[in-house]
């Protein structure tokens, strides 16, 4: 009889735990879905603004019409492959004039206003313009705008069609609108959070879709050259020198195919500056990016694949089923699954300027690949075999869960010899061997819900 009491006293016990439990997390839902979605305005191709810092009707910059572009994650690294357009065309951005302009002391109120929303002096403002390098959006891009308004720089969230010429900066943010001069700060929000606002002048344009709008984070390093792809001729890649204009531009084949790296052991930052060397992207699914010291597992597609340029290579990486961004931006939900790379439309999609693509004719010669957008010692290869060949250790216990991610995977009995360790080793001594890797971290699907469009509005234009 105590013993029915006891089981009974104990089951109500368990289940007002579950009961609190499960209202603690249908809270937690809630939040998030109440979450309110951040006011973003739409800029279209062509459209003068209202507010501009630089009198348009001058022609300080060129847009054109450019196809939108399909991006693997709503976050892409300034220094992604085919991120950027280029063309042949006569200059789209006049640096030189911009920088007279800004320089003139009778523009003293408008040069202190668009220095302070970059957060440079004005005494900056001519080494900080010969560092910037003009592009053409090739995707609808989320970024801060500043217009002009009673003499300081009115900052609001903006999405730019693709096609807009911008400058960027060398880690391949964008900086500056071309057109108007107005500066650019990376958007702050949540990319799948978010409601564009089109009006009578910036109208809803052609191929629009809020599932491929992308954000740009910094590159992992300091761009040296931006591997673009010519907007009026898909097949045609263009090497660009940071902070020049055009004039040392080199020329390569985009149909060219280039071998999926291993990057099983690597960390994020260096896997991803090591597709960048060859001329692919980097894809991640997850909330956001993972740091550049998470370690990698697998790739998808895997090693020795042969890809296009630009085309997407999926990472896996230690402990982490999804990924937060630091800056508090998080990608749209991934494409198509991770069973086939994801490809990069612009390879195969040429603009409607352009002529069909493929092309059967013989490539354009190649003067330079795109692995020239760094420089390679500062992501040396990883060790040749995945951490998860090394064989347990007798004397360590087994487990199910991968070693934590800092930890030296390759420092298993018998040690390879030091210079084999993959790099940022922050383990405890290595005499004590890490226990051994029975599985692979599970990594799990993103969040597939979109946000409802009748969520309340936080805006956040000036």
């Amino acid at each position: 009889m105590a013993l029915r009491v006891f089981v009974h006293r104990a089951g109500k016990s368990v289940i007002r735990r579950i009961a609190v439990l499960l209202v603690f997390v249908l809270a937690l839902s809630g939040c998030d879905q109440d979450a309110p979605l951040s006011a973003v305005k739409a800029v279209a191709s062509g459209v003068p603004s209202l507010a501009p810092f630089f009198d348009e009707s001058q022609g300080l910059g060129r847009d054109a019409q450019v196809r939108v572009q399909t991006a693997h994650g709503g976050l892409q690294q300034g220094d992604t492959p085919g991120l950027y357009g280029g063309s042949e065309q006569a200059t789209i951005c006049d640096v030189v004039r911009l920088k007279e302009f800004l320089t003139d002391p009778a523009n003293e109120h408008k040069a202190q206003a668009w220095a302070a929303a970059l957060s440079i002096s004005t005494a900056e403002i001519p080494d900080y313009l010969d560092r910037l390098t003009p592009v053409l959006l090739r995707h609808d891009t989320l970024v801060k705008n500043h217009d002009y308004k009673k003499g300081k720089a009115a900052p609001f969230n903006a999405l730019l069609q693709s096609g807009i010429a911008i400058l960027v900066d060398a880690e391949g943010l964008p900086a500056v609108k071309c057109s108007c001069g107005n500066p650019l700060r990376p958007f702050e929000g949540d990319t799948t959070r978010i409601k564009v606002e089109f009006d009578d002048r910036n109208e809803e344009w052609k191929g629009y879709e809020k599932a491929s709008v992308v954000a740009v984070r910094p590159a992992a390093r300091e761009v040296e050259r931006l591997a673009l792809v010519d907007v009026h001729e898909p097949d045609r890649g263009v090497n660009r020198p940071v902070g020049t204009t055009g004039e040392d531009d080199t020329a390569f084949d985009t149909r060219e195919r280039r071998s999926v790296p291993n990057l099983a052991g690597t960390t994020f930052g260096q896997a991803g500056r090591r597709l960048a060397d060859k001329g692919l992207a980097v894809a991640f699914d997850g909330g956001g990016l993972p740091p550049d010291d998470a370690r990698v597992t697998a790739s998808d597609p895997p090693a020795g694949t042969e890809l296009r340029f630009g085309e997407y290579v999926t990472l896996s990486v230690a402990g982490r089923s999804t990924a937060g961004d630091s800056s508090g931006g998080t990608s749209a939900p991934p494409g198509p699954g991770t069973s086939q790379p994801t490809r990069d439309p612009s390879t195969s999609t040429p603009s409607p300027s352009s002529p069909s693509s493929p092309s059967t004719s013989t490539p354009p010669p190649s003067s330079s690949g795109p692995g020239t957008t760094s420089p390679g010692p500062t992501s040396g290869p990883p060790p040749s075999g995945p951490p998860s060949s090394a064989p347990p250790s007798s004397n360590s216990p087994p487990t199910s869960s991968a070693p934590p991610s800092t930890k030296d995977p390759t420092s298993s009995s018998p040690p390879p010899p030091v210079t084999s360790s993959p790099p940022q080793t922050t383990s405890s001594p290595p005499t004590s061997a890490p226990p051994p890797e029975t599985s692979v971290p599970a990594t799990t699907d993103p969040a597939t819900g979109a946000p409802s469009t009748g969520e309340p509005i936080s805006r956040t234009n000036a």
